[in-house]
């Protein structure tokens, strides 16, 4: 993300990223996290057995995301850990508790780690 101040604009570190993420995600807003904080070419890896493929786009995301919503029976609780920083990357633990179609209620939890590179979110990566 830029802010343009004075005629300069000011790229966000993956600090100032990683903190607006979990602002944002603490108010369960992920569709704002994707809008602002990810770059258009953005690639998302799910664990292995997910039922999508490696994707890549902002669109390509957008309808992951309108997929999963779509299994998703109830949603009872999320959760996302303050994020850990290391140099370009950020890491967080994310979960919720929900009754996807055909299934079981069931807790669910991974691993994220995002890789930030010229002030955007350009990867994404789960871990179950």
């Amino acid at each position: 993300m830029e802010l343009i101040f004075q005629s300069k604009i000011i790229t966000m570190t993956t600090q100032e990223i990683a903190d607006r993420f979990y602002v944002l995600a603490q108010e369960g807003k992920f569709d704002e996290i994707q809008d602002e904080l990810y770059a258009q070419d953005v690639k998302s890896i799910e664990p292995e057995g997910s039922p999508w493929p490696a994707v890549q786009g902002m669109e390509a995301i957008k309808e992951k995301s309108v997929q999963f919503n779509e299994m998703v029976e109830e949603m009872y609780s999320g959760f996302t850990d303050k994020p850990i920083v290391s140099g370009n990357t950020f890491a967080c633990r994310m979960g919720f508790d929900a009754k996807m179609k055909g299934r079981e209620r069931g807790m669910m939890e991974e691993i994220a780690l995002y890789q930030v590179k010229d002030g955007k979110i350009v990867s994404e990566q789960f871990f179950m």
